[in-house]
């Protein structure tokens, strides 16, 4: 029974997975470098199955939230480059990316059938990584001045639902100088990837927290951004729903050494049938066209357990599990 109860777990997490959409922010049309957008006309940006709110004050030129950036100066410190990625552009070189102010936290939401996100890649704003390197007017230099000080700047993800956190949290460092040994202290200064998964589906959205080790009398002195790109949510198809019991197909033999058959339904053929490994990574793919009986050679694969989904459109997947000995 725990065997199954587990399968049956991991084989929804993997029809979860199914449906991935990534948001770039290459549907802004930023008409040229350095320029960003802020003020969204409807509170918030949209790309891809997120909403990003965006509150901005034109009198005082004040804003939380989120805002879309093509910015590409990484060498002037201070507030007037609070809108850079000390990459100088989005992911592999892309015009545009997101920057949020995170005073005290951002949010961002999921649309149209998102339910969770696989991950997204997040860097330091220049603007925080300078204040970080060199110190300024309101913050500390990191290290200090012998370089032992132990300092960080954190980044904590929760998922929520119904506005209420759920208990699952991710953590990266954006600066780290906690090592014993120097050398090992460091400032994100790249695009790097977050994985959250752990936060599992079934959310409304995320909130985002900063923390660090340099603060006083009115909070954080640390400049509270930082930079994402490539956000990758889990979608469910619009005939879904999130209490719909998938459809579980079995595959024989299980465990299987060198061949193992997986018995579609006469009536649902023309469709694509896709394995993952544990970890996610596609290791057979194939479109079904007249034939129920699907056999595949595992003798490549590793041992371990890996899961299908057979999918049809606007049908709700087929899944199953194959364990290679």
């Amino acid at each position: 029974m725990k065997n199954t109860l587990l399968l049956l777990l991991m084989v929804n997490l993997f029809n979860s997975l199914a449906s991935q959409t990534q948001a770039d922010f290459e549907n802004f049309n930023i008409i040229s470098p350095d320029i960003y957008l802020n003020n969204a006309p409807w509170g918030s940006f949209d790309a891809g199955n997120i909403s990003l709110p965006n509150t901005y004050d034109a009198a005082f030129d004040y804003w939380t939230g989120w805002a879309i950036s093509a910015a590409t100066d990484t060498e002037t410190p201070g507030f007037t480059n609070q809108y850079a990625s000390i990459v100088g552009s989005g992911v592999e070189g892309s015009p545009n990316y997101a920057v949020t102010y995170a005073s005290p936290s951002s949010q961002l939401l999921f649309t149209n059938h998102a339910t969770g996100a696989t991950g997204f890649y997040v860097t330091n704003s220049t603007y925080a990584y300078r204040s970080m390197l060199n110190g300024d007017a309101f913050a500390k230099q990191f290290g200090g001045e012998t370089g032992d000080d132990p300092d960080f700047f954190l980044l904590t993800i929760k998922g929520f639902t119904d506005a209420v956190e759920t208990a699952s949290m991710v953590e990266i460092y954006l600066a780290d100088y906690r090592f014993a040994d120097n050398t090992q202290d460091y400032l994100l200064s790249e695009w790097t990837y977050v994985d959250l998964t752990p936060l599992g589906t079934g959310l409304d959205g995320l909130n985002f927290y900063l923390t660090s080790s340099d603060n006083g009398a009115f909070g954080m002195n640390t400049p509270a951004y930082f930079c994402m790109d490539n956000f990758t949510t889990v979608d469910l198809t619009p005939t879904d729903d999130r209490n719909q019991e998938a459809r579980i197909l079995s595959a024989y033999p299980n465990p299987a050494t060198n061949q193992c058959t997986i018995p579609l339904p006469a009536n649902a053929l023309g469709g694509n049938l896709v394995v993952r490994n544990s970890l996610g990574s596609v290791v057979y793919t194939s479109m079904v066209s007249n034939t129920a009986l699907q056999t595949i050679d595992v003798t490549a694969w590793s041992s371990g357990l890996y899961f299908f989904i057979y999918t049809l459109p606007g049908q709700t997947p087929y899944t199953g599990a194959i364990q290679r000995l």
